[in-house]
């Protein structure tokens, strides 16, 4: 049996990921392929964290561009990324993986409230734990979410499963044929060439906090288990001169 890299990670998926070819809203296909892959990694014996955003159903910031004051947009978004997570939830049950969703806005008629010790035990027990409603303040995206909890969790790495690029690229691939695709990069890299990876509040977490982060596909079936096995695919990221 093939032996996993990593014991314990984050799973970024973006809401546009369970869009799939839809764009909008919760594609079934999509999400049921998600749960798929995450099981197949769960039966490696690796602890999966997931963080979900929400823009398949709402932006923070397009919502501010609208008018709307930019915090009570931002908590729309926290609570579209609820019900992106129950959705997540059900699919995963539905092929039986154990599963919690923690909100960092409480709910309690819905999911528990993130409490890291009740999080890392249910990691300890094979359960998927979700983490929902971002970090529960507006400013913040769910990219920082992602960082934070890694680092409270002690997650080994941040995979970062993206549905429209299979990783990092010197320009938009799909305006610019010469756009190059980076196979490493260091955070410095990230935030001095502006490459829009993920926000500088959350790089800078990752790179403080030592956390690396592979940003690959997620439309391509079996990839979540292909990152975790150690199949260099995609981008990794990294604070300079740690090991890979």
């Amino acid at each position: 049996m093939e032996e996993p890299k990593f014991k314990r990670v984050v799973l970024k998926l973006s809401g546009e990921a369970l869009a799939g070819e839809a764009g909008y809203g919760i594609e079934s296909k999509m999400i049921t392929s998600i749960a798929n892959q995450i099981k197949e990694v769960i039966e490696f014996g690796v602890e999966v964290a997931v963080v979900v955003g929400g823009g398949n159903i709402w932006r923070g910031i397009a919502g501010s561009e609208q008018g709307i004051d930019r915090s009570t947009a931002d908590y729309m978004g926290m609570l579209a990324t609820v019900m992106n997570s129950l959705a997540l939830q059900d699919a995963l049950e539905n092929i039986d993986v154990p599963t919690r969703v923690q909100t960092s806005i409480e709910m309690k008629q819905i999911a528990e409230p993130y409490i890291r010790r009740r999080a890392m035990r249910h990691l300890e027990k094979g359960r998927v734990v979700i983490f929902a409603s971002g970090t529960g303040n507006p400013f913040f995206s769910t990219d920082t979410t992602a960082a934070l909890r890694a680092a409270e969790i002690e997650a080994e790495v941040i995979l970062m499963a993206k549905n429209k690029v299979d990783g990092v690229y010197s320009a938009d691939p799909f305006k610019d044929e010469t756009a190059e695709k980076y196979e490493s990069l260091t955070y410095m890299d990230v935030l001095n060439k502006n490459l829009g990876v993920m926000d500088s509040t959350a790089s800078s977490l990752c790179m403080d906090n030592n956390i690396p982060l592979i940003i690959f596909s997620i439309t391509e079936n079996g990839n979540i288990k292909r990152v975790v096995l150690g199949e260099k695919i995609g981008t990794i990221v990294k604070r300079k001169g740690s090991a890979e």
